[in-house]
């Protein structure tokens, strides 16, 4: 007989993810970006504060954020991944050799989350960082993982099945080898991600070159991109 999910700790963990990506952030706005009901929400809050989870931010209004226990956590996982630990000296040279930020970006259904970052020495620069969600659409590195996959998992990640417009996008990001994003999330932030694959050529993971769309312009993008492929092709098959 199947085992049947706990809803309370999934609602407690909804919670936690929405303050994460809010905070600091109150109960109301809480309850609106879940469109759950507010003593719900309330109750899941007090669970958390309880537990050492979140706390409240500075201020008389009554707001709350992660505390370090959170981090510690997400340390735990991302120091014992082989992946980050073997990227980590490509993402360096990788940005070396384009004065701008990296990322290692991860595959985790329904989500393309940021494993890793090497910030760029300039000092105006993107800065991504570790845990960011990436957009399902407009994003380079989510782009160039999901060109490598079946078009049902495609759909997880899009919330739909994708049609034949987005089907054929992917198909040339696939043969192209690189996918770019120019100003597409935010116009001042630009990229050009390839894919990490597996040995049996499935997407496992994407690095992407992170920068201003006015220094990252349209007669960068090719020396940029074959960068970014080689370095991405020095993890694959691994």
């Amino acid at each position: 007989m199947a085992v049947k999910a706990l809803r309370s700790a999934t609602r407690v963990l909804s919670v936690l993810e929405a303050v994460a990506s809010l905070q600091p952030v109150g109960l109301a706005a809480v309850a609106r970006h879940l469109d759950e009901d507010k003593s719900a929400v309330q109750r899941a809050l007090a669970t958390l504060a309880d537990d050492g989870w979140i706390r409240p931010a500075p201020g008389e209004t009554v707001r709350w954020e992660l505390t370090t226990r959170a981090l510690v956590m997400a340390s735990h996982a991302t120091v014992r991944s082989d992946l980050r630990e073997r990227a980590r000296p490509v993402l360096e040279r990788l940005r070396d050799e384009t004065g701008e930020s990296v990322l290692l970006a991860v595959a985790d259904p329904p989500r393309v989350v940021t494993l890793d970052v090497v910030e760029s020495r300039q000092l105006v620069r993107a800065a991504p960082h570790v845990g960011m969600v990436l957009p399902p659409v407009g994003s380079a590195a989510v782009q160039a993982l999901l060109a490598h996959l079946p078009a049902d998992e495609v759909g997880q990640y899009l919330g739909h099945l994708p049609d034949r417009r987005e089907l054929d996008a992917l198909a040339a990001v696939r043969r192209r080898g690189w996918a770019l994003n120019q100003g597409a999330v935010h116009a001042e932030s630009s990229g050009v991600a390839a894919a990490v694959l597996d040995a049996g050529g499935r997407a496992v993971a994407a690095i992407s070159v992170s920068a201003p769309t006015q220094r990252l312009v349209k007669a960068r993008h090719a020396a940029v991109a074959a960068l970014v492929v080689t370095a991405a092709a020095g993890l694959s098959g691994g």
